[in-house]
């Protein structure tokens, strides 16, 4: 290592201004943000006049102004923003493999203009790329006639391999926001499935054997009907209200998954339910707590429509490697080869178990009761 000083004033010269460009670009996920950051930032560390970046789109044919610092009148015209130019001709040939100086003779936006530029009368392109991918090029320039040297065009490729990284970054972070925003409506879909639809169901069903009852005369048998139609219209106006309240707080308010299992047992429940626990002080993610809280509930809501069932248990086993909670029933069961492959409740259970990372088996005998069990890993 050289022990000249001018040496070694340039290289921490050039790591002040590496760190605080990583430093910028670590403090934003918002592309715009961090591309003017970085703009900005090798401007005034370089003493340039200006900057601006190009993107490609996802053709990669096509290029948008993204980011600008102190751009020069003409360029600042939409016609000049939408043109192509020589360095990204020459980026999208792969031509342009590193950080490279392009004169006012090459450079088809400021060949033929006089005025206008600023007296800016070269620039430097340093090409932006992430795992091979070209996403685009980020030009600064300067009034001087003198190009940038080699030591400064490699500190501008390095800046560059930062910013394509935020840049990818930044992109993926929004596809997450995007990929969040499908899995909430999923999410929602089954909310509404788990409780209103399934609720909705069991009222029709009670109405409908009612008014099949007093057309044969069976008024009392009737009545009860209606009266169990009214209890589970009630129920659902609850579920609708906690619903809402679920959309905007964790739907175990504040209980943990045990406790919020031990309460699942409704009084006008036709069976009753029984708990069983080992390693109940396990705790859990919130996001496995909520999911098979409501793998749970959708289960029972099987058993209420479908099982004719006096008696429910739910064991509860976890370990610090994985969760598995199984849900048996008594009732009249069915045979599995011959239940509906589309049945809603069935995708719904399925689908939040395949989130967790889990398993999820069913098991039936006409006659002879359901066993549902659920098993998702935990720890890292």
């Amino acid at each position: 290592m050289s022990n000249d000083p001018a040496v070694l004033a340039r290289r921490n010269h050039e790591l002040t201004i590496l760190n605080q460009v990583a430093e910028a670009l670590n403090r934003s996920n918002q592309l715009d943000q961090a591309l003017q950051t970085v703009l900005e930032l090798v401007a005034e560390l370089l003493g340039l006049h200006t900057g601006w970046v190009w993107l490609l789109r996802d053709d990669q044919t096509t290029h948008y102004l993204a980011a600008a610092y102190h751009l020069p009148p003409v360029l600042c015209h939409p016609q000049a923003l939408e043109d192509d130019c020589y360095c990204l001709e020459r980026f999208r040939d792969d031509d342009l493999e590193r950080a490279a100086n392009i004169s006012v003779i090459r450079c088809s936006r400021l060949r033929h203009v006089p005025q206008g530029t600023a007296e800016v009368r070269f620039h430097s392109s340093i090409p932006l790329m992430a795992h091979g991918r070209k996403l685009g090029v980020f030009n600064v320039a300067s009034p001087d006639w003198c190009e940038l040297s080699a030591a400064d065009l490699r500190l501008l490729h390095t800046v560059g391999d930062l910013l394509s990284m935020a840049i990818e970054r930044t992109r993926l972070f929004e596809r997450s926001l995007s990929l969040g925003a499908v899995e909430e409506r999923n999410r929602i879909a089954r909310e509404i499935h788990d409780t209103l639809a399934q609720g909705l169901t069991a009222v029709l069903l009670q109405l409908e054997t009612a008014d099949a009852l007093f057309e044969v005369g069976a008024t009392e048998r009737g009545r009860a009907k209606i009266h169990q139609a009214l209890q589970w219209t009630r129920y659902n106006l609850d579920e609708a209200r906690r619903s809402v309240l679920d959309l905007r707080a964790a739907p175990l308010e504040g209980r943990s998954l045990v406790e919020a299992l031990a309460t699942l047992n409704h009084e006008h429940d036709p069976f009753n339910l029984e708990l069983q626990t080992i390693g109940a002080l396990q705790p859990l993610p919130l996001r496995i707590e909520v999911g098979l809280l409501r793998i749970v509930q959708e289960a029972l809501n099987n058993v209420r429509q479908h099982a004719q069932a006096s008696q429910v248990v739910i064991e509860y086993h976890a370990t610090p490697s994985q969760i598995e909670i199984c849900v048996h029933d008594n009732g009249c069961g069915f045979d599995p080869t011959l239940a509906k492959p589309q049945h809603f409740g069935l995708i719904g259970m399925n689908e939040r178990t395949r989130l967790l990372g889990g398993s999820l088996e069913i098991k039936s005998t006409l006659g002879a009761g359901t066993e549902v069990c659920i098993a998702v890993p935990l720890g890292s």
